[in-house]
């Protein structure tokens, strides 16, 4: 039963999703190529999060003389 109602709460969130960025008007092949291009950029913007923010802070911290 869980499972079910899981699954229902995930449908209902993409159902939102499509409301939302209005990819409901849009032909299936449309959506894929749409999300997958959202996926791609949201992916990369992690990894250079990931690989550059360290170095940032790091800087600021020593600007700021809170790390020597």
């Amino acid at each position: 039963m869980a499972l079910g109602d899981a699954w229902k709460q995930l449908s209902w969130f993409y159902y939102q999703y499509l409301l939302v960025t209005a990819l409901y008007m849009l032909e299936p092949w449309e959506r894929t190529v749409f999300n997958s291009l959202l996926i791609t950029v949201a992916a990369m913007a992690v990894y250079t999060g990931y690989v550059f923010m360290p170095q940032h802070i790091m800087a600021i911290l020593h600007y700021f003389e809170v790390v020597q």
